[in-house]
């Protein structure tokens, strides 16, 4: 694979611009910059200038301008937009699936899904564009009509994280744009070619319909720039994808001038395997959960509870499974799992070790950081099996990393209590083939998550289903049903059509 042909095509240069709104790139002076390396090989991609406060407000002041036009356009109009925004991905899939991969790692699989994700959702938006439903509501006054209907709100704020550098900004920015939003988007500062790809591929849609600069906005930066977002009231609506430690401060900013934020936060995700499990399906779902993006997925599986009846035989099952994964190259498509995204991560994944150990907990399989030629980067570390217990502090704690922390319940009780007993809401699974144990779980004193599922892994949810959780994962739901409220402003009207006016709860009030 030829990936300086890749970048050429994408139109990724050695240098990206710190702003777009569209079809204009804006420039700076002697801007702060950020060298980009591949985790999978450690070679440059390219250098990111980062905006500053100037070009910033550049990027708002034309956001505005853009939404007073877009706003204008009929939803279904809009909706056409989309649909051309999903076909050029379609054209650009294999080369920005491939980009995906080499800046942040994954394997190439999952940096094609990815691309084929902002493609489902852009055919959602198309649907959905013809589906913003208000409600009509009778009134107790005669001769009058209630009802209610939603605006848009002006400009989305997105800040995106690197672990899915293009998917999240669909998922948002789709949506936002059906219904009459403009949108600026905050790529993370680890993935920035990404972001700057996407834009590139936005473009020729751009031009094709004659669209106005600002509706599509990227801004290059770091967390100032995120700060910058998060305080500015010109922004009704702040998403955000990050870290719990992240969100909570998005939420504080955007909340103290009574804004609107969609939170999509950490995971500490648990899947519970009971005595009825099909466990020949269970490994497939536990391993891709645990192993794959090496363990950087909010949904990533982190803790396996496992009946105290085949718990022996499920650990065994999983060491060998664990020695059969191929790590290296995530472009090689006869590799599992690739590296993570810096030395950063590696850090963390060493120092969480070192605290299950010091908490009490056993490593059973892996905690070696990868060494020679074919790991050049320094960034790939073999998947880690542990023995603990749910109440010790790192496994209360997410690392972003591929750990699995197993451990043991007797009662399904135990299990869903062990697997509720984290500050973190996002994804859970059961795998069982009793009815009554799989409805449990599902019910309201059963999974506290934002997903469960039954006899699949902690995937996230397709595009058509809200994607979110709840407690530290902050709440907000993206991607499907009807999260595209998020998006807009609720407005209830009342019409009077008679020659008189009467109050309501009938009061008199005569002249």
């Amino acid at each position: 694979m030829n990936i300086q042909q890749i970048l050429s095509d994408l139109g990724i240069g050695s240098t990206l611009s710190p702003a777009s709104t569209g079809l204009n790139s804006i420039h700076i002076n002697q801007p702060r910059t950020r060298n980009i390396f591949s985790p999978v090989d450690a070679k440059p991609i390219t250098t990111v200038e980062f905006s500053d406060t100037k070009a910033y407000n550049e990027v708002v002041e034309t956001a505005q301008a853009a939404f007073a036009v877009w706003r204008h356009f009929p939803a279904p109009k809009r909706g056409e937009i989309v649909r051309q925004i999903g076909d050029a991905l379609r054209a650009n899939k294999a080369n920005l699936g491939a980009l995906v991969s080499y800046e942040m790692g994954k394997s190439l699989q999952e940096g094609l899904g990815e691309v084929q994700e902002m493609i489902d959702i852009c055919d959602f938006a198309v649907g959905l564009s013809r589906q913003l439903h208000g409600l009509t509501m009778h009134s107790e006054r005669p001769n009058h009509r209630m009802y209610e209907q939603w605006h848009p709100l002006g400009i989305v704020g997105i800040v995106s994280a690197f672990n899915f550098p293009v998917a999240v900004w669909s998922w948002n920015a789709m949506l936002a744009a059906i219904c009459g939003n403009v949108c600026i988007w905050k790529p993370s500062e680890k993935t920035p070619a990404s972001g700057a790809a996407v834009q590139n591929i936005l473009q020729s849609v751009l031009k094709a319909n004659d669209l106005p600069e600002g509706i599509f906005c990227l801004v290059q930066g770091d967390k100032e720039i995120g700060e910058a977002m998060s305080h500015d009231e010109r922004i009704p609506l702040i998403s955000a994808t990050g870290s719990t430690r992240m969100g909570k401060r998005v939420a504080e900013v955007v909340g103290k001038r009574l804004g609107k934020s969609i939170l999509e936060l950490g995971g500490n995700n648990a899947i519970i395997l009971t005595p009825e499990a099909n466990l020949e399906m269970a490994m497939v779902a536990i391993v891709f959960g645990a192993v794959g993006t090496a363990g950087q997925r909010c949904t990533t599986t982190r803790r396996l509870i496992i009946h105290s009846s085949i718990y022996q035989d499920v650990k065994e099952k999983l060491i060998r499974a664990y020695g059969q994964l191929r790590i290296g190259d995530p472009l090689d498509e006869n590799n599992h799992v690739g590296p993570l995204i810096d030395q950063d991560a590696v850090n963390a994944y060493l120092e969480s070790i070192g605290k299950l150990k010091s908490e009490g907990g056993k490593v059973l399989y892996g905690a070696e950081v990868l060494s020679g030629d074919q790991y050049a980067s320094g960034c790939y570390v073999k998947p880690t099996l542990c023995e603990a217990q749910n109440h010790f502090e790192i496994v209360q704690h997410e690392t972003f990393a591929p750990i699995l922390y197993l451990m043991q319940y007797d009662t399904l009780d135990e299990a869903i209590a062990l697997q509720n007993g984290v500050r973190q809401g996002l994804s859970s699974a059961i795998f069982t083939n009793n009815l009554q144990d799989a409805e449990q779980f599902l019910s309201a004193w059963g999974s506290d998550c934002g997903i469960a599922n039954v006899n699949i892994g902690t995937s996230g949810a397709e595009i058509g289903g809200a994607f979110g959780g709840e407690k530290e994962t902050g709440g907000g739901r993206e991607s499907g049903s009807d999260a595209w409220k998020a998006y807009m402003r609720r407005q209830t009207n009342t019409i009077n059509y008679g020659k008189t006016l009467p109050l309501a709860q009938g009061i008199k009030f005569d002249l």
